[in-house]
């Protein structure tokens, strides 16, 4: 669905350059902080920005070279795009019929019934959460088969992020075809949506794999130094000096369960993932 080789962007203080793929059937994660390039990379995707090298393809064509008929089959909630928020619900149905030969006007408005959205309620008179949910919606309302969403759960409380969250399970249940490419930094979201994560940090991609391996056999290990001193590196990938002695992350966590019995050993988080690699040493 999606193939970015070495795509590169230059500003005054940031550099992007990173590959990704998306394949068809999955959904994939972009996760890292806030400013390190997530929604950059998005932009450069859809050809909304120019790029200083690399590839992006996207249903098999380069980017640059999407029709107006292939554009109809993605769907696309940007964090800082939205509707005029003058318009109603009623008004954006309007739209979405001129724009969108295959939206699916009954789903769409039975959709904003499940979700409360109010018909006549002017947008900018809804909440945040309300606000979001139209924007996955829309992207959703005409039978697109990907999808590229940029931080759409972003500042929502749990119950609205879980709505969201349940309607791109329920997007992918109907079309086993269908791929997402998500970005995130809100870790919890992605664990039990995503098939594989990507984790980019200050435009460039630091780790690359499946969701069931992260969370299967990468592990925490927490040690003194002596027991540190005795470890067998060869499957620590970053490590991170404490007042204990040290924390580090491996990718082969049986290994040191049934070699080191007496050491601490927690199973890799997201979270626990993203902040080794960022601030840790790498081995």
């Amino acid at each position: 669905m999606i193939k970015v080789e070495n795509l590169q962007k230059n500003y005054r203080d940031f550099s992007l350059n990173c590959s990704l793929e998306v394949a068809p059937g999955t959904i994939t994660g972009l996760i890292g902080p806030n400013g390190v390039g997530k929604s950059t990379t998005f932009k450069a995707i859809l050809g909304l920005i120019s790029v200083d090298g690399g590839t992006v393809k996207v249903l098999g064509k380069n980017a640059d070279s999407l029709t107006a008929e292939d554009k109809q089959h993605i769907g696309v909630s940007l964090s800082e795009s939205g509707f005029s928020g003058y318009l109603t619900i009623k008004g954006i149905i309007s739209i979405l019929k001129q724009m969108y030969p295959a939206f699916d006007k009954a789903k769409f408005t039975a959709m904003c019934t499940q979700f409360k959205l109010p018909a006549d309620k002017q947008i900018k008179d809804f909440s945040t959460g309300m606000k979001a949910k139209l924007k996955v919606l829309t992207a959703i309302s005409h039978n697109a088969s990907l999808l590229i969403l940029d931080e759409p759960t972003t500042g929502l409380d749990v119950a609205a992020r879980e709505d969201i969250l349940d309607m791109l399970r329920t997007y992918m249940e109907e079309d086993e075809n269908r791929s997402i490419l998500i970005s995130s930094h809100i870790s919890s979201d992605l664990e039990g949506l995503c098939d594989d994560l990507y984790l980019l940090h200050n435009g460039s991609i630091l780790l690359h794999e499946e969701l069931d391996t992260l969370l299967n056999t990468y592990a925490i290990l927490k040690v003194d130094a002596a027991q540190y001193n005795a470890l067998d590196k060869n499957y620590i990938l970053y490590r991170k000096k404490e007042n204990f002695g040290y924390t580090c992350l491996t990718n082969e966590r049986q290994f040191y369960q049934e070699n080191y019995p007496d050491i601490v050993i927690e199973k890799s988080t997201i979270d626990d993932l993203i902040l080794m690699v960022i601030k840790g040493e790498k081995r």
